[in-house]
């Protein structure tokens, strides 16, 4: 009886033993919470880097090949007129800012051609500087000048000209970049140098000649027309100040001219002292054309 006991109770201790054991292999195999541990992933083969990458000692010849030249496009169109520089075939400079009056100087040779920047017809041509430093008028400072009339209903000025293209005269039917005159010093020019005087407004009389000579701002056309956009109209800036303004706005700088200077009088001589009142007979002359003495 014993030794059955016995018996049982090394079954039951082996039984447990085991029991241990087994549940010792399974926690080593699980994760937290009993979650199972992810295996190790198999390792990856870097397929770019594995690929190799042609250099210019490898490629035929050893030279890397070139990119393709950039494509040029055309610039837009922003009109349907066409424009051009006003000067032709000379070296030019212009300043880019407001000075006094709205209108451009450019800077250039003696004698290079004014052109006209657009198709027109010719509004005023003055062919003889009548501007003098002494009185200074405002209607002949610009000098020797043409206006146009473009298609685009702008009126182009140049100024302080040399001379007048022939057959240039009021009515005329211009083309785009047809010679108009000669730059020069004509006007204030004189006193400043061979330029161009370049100005932007719209037709009126003659006897508003202070609108005449620029009220809008031209540099921004001058840049587009002679970097290559030929097709930017000052049109519609014109238009905008034209109904801000009216079609003849009064004259607000430089308007007065100079009062002419006054001939100085040359002062009257002194008389010489009377000669005493006497009878024909008293003045006789006597020596060396004095009269005899009494």
């Amino acid at each position: 009886m014993r030794t059955r006991q016995r018996a049982q109770k090394a079954g039951l201790a082996a039984a447990f033993a085991g029991l241990a054991a087994l549940l010792s292999a399974c926690a080593a195999t699980q994760g937290t919470h009993g979650a199972l541990r992810p295996a190790a992933p198999p390792p990856v083969v870097d397929a770019i880097a594995a690929t190799p990458v042609p250099t210019p000692e490898a490629s035929p010849g050893g030279v890397r090949p070139s990119a393709a030249p950039p494509v040029k496009l055309p610039p837009p169109k922003l009109s349907p007129h066409r424009y051009v520089f006003p000067v032709s075939g000379c070296k030019t400079s212009y300043a880019r800012r407001l000075l006094v009056l709205p209108k451009s100087t450019i800077w250039t040779g003696k004698g290079c051609l004014f052109v006209s920047p657009i198709a027109g017809r010719v509004h005023e041509v003055r062919a003889k500087d009548r501007w003098r430093p002494a009185t200074d008028k405002g209607a002949d400072r610009e000098g020797k000048f043409v206006t146009v009339i473009g298609v685009d209903g702008v009126r182009y000025l140049g100024g302080h000209l040399d001379s007048i293209a022939e057959g240039i005269k009021p009515g005329a039917e211009v083309r785009a970049g047809q010679p108009l005159g000669r730059v020069g010093t004509s006007g204030t020019g004189r006193r400043e140098g061979p330029n161009l005087y370049f100005a932007l407004s719209w037709e009126t009389d003659a006897r508003y000649w202070w609108v005449r000579r620029g009220m809008v701002e031209p540099w921004d056309y001058l840049d587009a027309w002679r970097n290559g956009n030929r097709t930017l109209s000052p049109a519609p800036a014109i238009e905008e100040v034209q109904n801000r303004v009216g079609l003849t706005p009064r004259c607000t700088v430089l308007c007065k001219d100079k009062e002419e200077p006054k001939q100085r009088e040359r002062p009257e001589k002194e008389d010489e002292a009377p000669l005493p009142e006497t009878t024909p007979d008293a003045r006789r002359p006597g020596k060396l054309g004095l009269l005899a003495p009494e």
